[in-house]
């Protein structure tokens, strides 16, 4: 055989390797002139399976990039929670200021009822001085009218203030004070001894408009 020969019949090999493969790749080109050739239709029909036969690869997820929801409060409503804010800070202002007045009106009473309590103390200390130097001062002129004479002791009396009267007389012991009774004027006795009774009785209770002294 000639080399030409060889070298044509080469590129006719070639020719139908790639127009093979160019069948492979679609199969829509199976037909030839308007009649089927059976030779190619069972070709590209294995090339097909043998396509199909190979799994194909999952095809990856697209990945979406989501954009962040926004939510804007409305006007109204961010000029309600200022409003709600302001009197919040308000009121604890006022709560402070509450609290404050109150301290300070705790500490004016606790200093106050020191004092009240001191001054309470003092006067109850002059009233137990004052009593016990008022008793100390009847007990001795108790002393001295027992000491004397029942006339001498009872014309004294017969001067002097009813009230001193009736504090020496109720103070002594029935047995000095009876001598001395006996011998005052009948209706000063009588005025001492309705004094010293009604003494003892509520002062709604006493009866003192009807003494004659």
């Amino acid at each position: 055989m000639r080399p030409i020969t060889l070298l044509l019949a080469g590129f006719a090999v070639a020719s139908a390797a790639k127009i093979g493969v160019t069948l492979l790749e679609d199969p829509q080109l199976v037909t030839v002139s308007g009649q089927d050739a059976p030779e190619q239709t069972a070709f590209v029909s294995a090339a097909s399976a043998a396509t199909s036969a190979e799994p194909e690869a999952p095809a990856a997820p697209a990945l979406v990039a989501k954009e962040p929801e926004v939510c804007e409060a409305p006007e109204d409503l961010l000029a309600s929670i200022r409003q709600e804010r302001d009197l919040l800070d308000a009121q604890k202002e006022r709560n402070a200021q509450r609290s404050a007045e109150l301290d300070l009106a705790a500490e004016t009473l606790a200093v106050e009822q020191q004092r009240l309590a001191d001054l309470k103390a003092e006067l109850e200390g002059l009233l137990e001085k004052v009593e016990a130097a008022h008793t100390a001062d009847v007990d001795r002129l108790v002393s001295l009218y027992r000491n004397m004479k029942p006339k001498d002791a009872a014309a004294i009396m017969n001067d002097l203030d009813i009230e001193v009267s009736v504090m020496v007389l109720g103070t002594m012991n029935e047995r000095d004070a009876a001598p001395i009774l006996a011998a005052l004027n009948p209706v000063r006795a009588r005025a001492i001894s309705q004094i010293i009774l009604e003494r003892s009785k509520l002062p709604g209770d006493q009866r003192l408009d009807d003494i004659r002294l």
